[in-house]
């Protein structure tokens, strides 16, 4: 599936405004897509849609495979009589600007099983939700028995419950399937609600000419569905679940301490002796919810940090070589060839230049790393392949003003004399016409940046556990001024899509 010349906007759902808190995939969510259309843009970059645990982040989430059910739309379940009108009377006070994520699912978690509990009595789609029970099992049934004992074990990771359980003994869990068996049902409907959801969203994008770039973290979180019940898939010590080696990166442009993520490392032989086939289910359950997959931290399918247990730090890590060649080869195989985007920064070696260019996968260019060394600087656009992705910059960096506003004099210096002028309408313009005006097959712009907000507004700080991934929208600031601005340089730039004439 080769990129045509084109351009999108980065925005997850949890950023869409609404009366709950949250941003849902409901009107909000679909206006959005009325803009980009009408603004000429034929992509919609997400995050991770899995449910979050500590910390509320979508890279870590308790399923590689699961949605989000903070986003499902709580005005689509009343219109389908589920909830009523009168169940939304105490939703005021919610913050208009951030997710107050505490006080979003306590609101929202009575009327979830309460519209369970409506659900069972609506006959006319029983066998609907029995379909994709049965579609969606290989993960479902894994991911529904997780949430049940986490909720029955007071929310306490999987490596804290008893033995047997922790360990996945079939007696326990058997028996656990019968116990709980209600609590299931429920967890299962809350994901049949957020694909039915999706899915229409993703059609209408879709149907109008815009395709949705997914986000495919490399490592999942250790309290997850995935690690329990496919612990022979990593690293683990057997007797108390916990990593042997921990994932991250050693110190780069975010972190001088490196970012020590926690999360466990794959046993890449045993996966290998599998046909990986684990990841290749992971990926056929991406492909049912978006178009294209970027992955993220694509660099440690070659060879990845790993840290021993009982660092504090990323530091004293080394490196270890991945079969990125074999995966990529066994997911061509089993998949056909890919629809796929490659997150190559960081520490990028030519060999993991070489694994992404055998397999022709677009990588990605920062214009905020462009003006901190000399022209040979990769992330000058003059430097830029056809095949990549450039970006303002990423949900890791600051907003273009937040970063303007913190550059050295050096730094400074250098983008000014690159731009030449700085133009009326505010540096995150002047940045959003370079990204737009590069040879890289496709622009992708934070919506941060169109609507020209600061560092009050950055979704994310490397390295930092709390206060991220919160920021929000005002319905109104999505407006008219900024469609057409950024329609006409979408035009200019040729990056519209190409309409038949009649």
């Amino acid at each position: 599936m080769p990129l045509m010349r084109s351009s999108g906007v980065l925005l997850h759902p949890t950023c869409f405004p609404g009366r709950f808190g949250i941003g849902e995939l409901g009107a909000e969510a679909h206006r959005f897509i009325e803009f980009l259309v009408q603004s000429g843009q034929q992509y919609w970059q997400v995050l991770p849609l899995g449910p979050t645990g500590y910390g509320n982040s979508p890279y870590a989430s308790y399923s590689s495979m699961a949605g989000n059910p903070l986003l499902i739309s709580l005005e689509a379940l009343r219109d389908r009589g589920l909830l009523e009108e009168s169940d939304f009377a105490n939703a005021d006070g919610f913050w208009i600007d951030c997710v107050d994520f505490d006080r979003v699912y306590a609101f929202k978690a009575p009327l979830w099983r309460k519209a369970c509990d409506a659900f069972k009595h609506q006959s006319d789609e029983q066998r609907d939700f029995a379909d994709f029970c049965t579609r969606k099992a290989f993960w479902l049934e894994d991911y529904a028995l997780f949430m049940a004992l986490k909720h029955e074990n007071g929310g306490k990771s999987w490596y804290e419950w008893e033995p047997e359980l922790m360990q996945s003994k079939p007696d326990a869990i058997e028996a656990a399937r019968i116990r709980l068996q209600e609590e299931i049902y429920y967890q299962k409907f809350l994901q049949y609600e957020f694909f039915k959801q999706w899915v229409a969203l993703k059609e209408h994008a879709n149907e109008n000419g815009v395709q949705i770039i997914g986000d495919i973290p490399i490592y999942v979180a250790h309290d997850s569905a995935d690690v329990w019940a496919n612990s022979e898939n990593f690293r683990l010590d057997p007797e108390t679940g916990h990593p042997e080696l921990m994932a991250g990166v050693p110190p780069d442009y975010f972190s001088a301490t490196g970012q020590l993520w926690g999360n466990p490392i794959y046993d890449w032989d045993y996966l290998e002796s599998t046909d990986f086939k684990w990841w290749v289910q992971r990926f056929e359950a991406m492909l049912d919810l978006v178009d294209w997959i970027r992955i993220d931290h694509f660099r440690g399918l070659e060879a990845y940090w790993a840290v021993p247990q009982g660092e504090e730090t990323a530091m004293n890590g080394n490196w270890i070589e991945a079969p990125g060649d074999q995966f990529f080869q066994m997911l061509n195989t089993k998949l056909g060839k890919l629809p796929i985007l490659a997150e190559d920064l960081g520490v990028i070696t030519p060999e993991v230049e070489a694994l992404r260019d055998k397999y022709e996968f677009p990588g990605m260019k920062i214009l905020h790393f462009a003006f901190g060394s000399d022209p040979g600087n990769p992330y000058l656009p003059f430097n830029y392949p056809r095949n990549c992705v450039v970006y303002t910059g990423t949900h890791d960096n600051d907003t273009t003003i937040g970063w303007y506003e913190q550059l050295s004099d050096y730094e400074r210096g250098n983008l000014w004399n690159y731009m030449g002028c700085i133009g009326q309408q505010g540096i995150h313009w002047d940045l959003i016409r370079v990204a737009m005006s590069s040879v890289a097959v496709l622009s992708i712009i934070p919506m941060q940046d169109l609507m020209g907000l600061g560092a009050n507004t950055r979704m994310n700080v490397p390295g930092q556990a709390e206060g991220n991934w919160g920021w929000r929208y005002r319905s109104e600031m999505l407006n008219d001024e900024i469609r057409d601005r950024f329609a006409s340089l979408t035009h200019l730039f040729g990056r519209a899509p190409h309409r038949k004439r009649d």
